[in-house]
């Protein structure tokens, strides 16, 4: 089992978190790491589907994962059972990461020994669509008992993501949640986002999902764009 480290970080202003941001891309697209901010509602299985996908990949990637929490070591510690590295970010009640959290945490995991660091972000659909965390990719989870309106309420998060993992599908007989709607409603506001169904509890869906995450990560050495923030929409 791997050891968590626990680190406490405060937020940084913006001009020097967009500095910092884009600094942390550069250096991980020279590394050929993917960096991927990893965003969801409390409850929504950020740290199932992370487990659901080392379960997939770690003997293909070498994987390192950054979680952060207002004040627990409860995640971190699952993905250390597990054998993979795991640093703990305590954000002492921040409600979402930025690039200057993020780069505290990298602090303890050498770029050069991981193909893909995943960030779990703090669960909000609100404040972390706004900060840029310096990952190279935007990921959401949905899950199907929150319902197929989230896109309405909380256009912003739907509209920065590269990725959309509408996750539990196993309960969709027991809902009425609408995939065809969401889709609808999605693609409106992001016509190039990806979407994938999957269930970590059933496995249904993940390997579409985790081999996607792996072309993604054999392309990690693209050039890095500036800004991975969304505008007012």
């Amino acid at each position: 089992m791997e050891q968590v480290r626990l680190i406490s970080v405060k937020k940084g202003i913006d001009a020097e978190n967009r500095k910092v941001a884009a600094d942390m891309r550069a250096k991980a697209a020279s590394n050929k790491t993917l960096l991927v901010n990893l965003m969801a509602s409390p409850g929504a299985g950020k740290t199932t589907l992370i487990l659901g996908t080392i379960a997939k990949l770690r003997e293909k990637v070498r994987i390192g994962v950054i979680e952060a929490d207002i004040d627990s070591t409860v995640d971190s510690e699952k993905i250390a059972a597990q054998g993979i590295k795991a640093v703990q970010l305590r954000t002492g009640g921040c409600c979402h990461l930025d690039a200057t959290m993020v780069a505290s945490g990298l602090e303890s995991l050498d770029l050069n020994s991981f193909d893909l660091i995943i960030i779990e972000n703090i669960g909000n659909l609100i404040c972390p669509a706004g900060s840029d965390t310096g990952a190279g990719l935007n990921a959401m989870i949905l899950s199907v008992p929150e319902g197929d309106d989230k896109p309405l309420k909380y256009p912003l998060m739907f509209s920065m993501c590269d990725v959309l993992v509408v996750s539990k599908i196993d309960y969709l007989d027991k809902s009425d949640f609408d995939l065809g709607l969401l889709r609808q409603r999605v693609l409106r506001l992001n016509p190039n986002i990806e979407i994938f169904e999957v269930s970590a509890k059933t496995g249904e869906g993940m390997n579409a999902w985790a081999q996607w995450l792996e072309d993604r990560v054999h392309h990690a050495g693209a050039p890095p764009t500036t800004d991975r923030t969304a505008h007012s929409i």
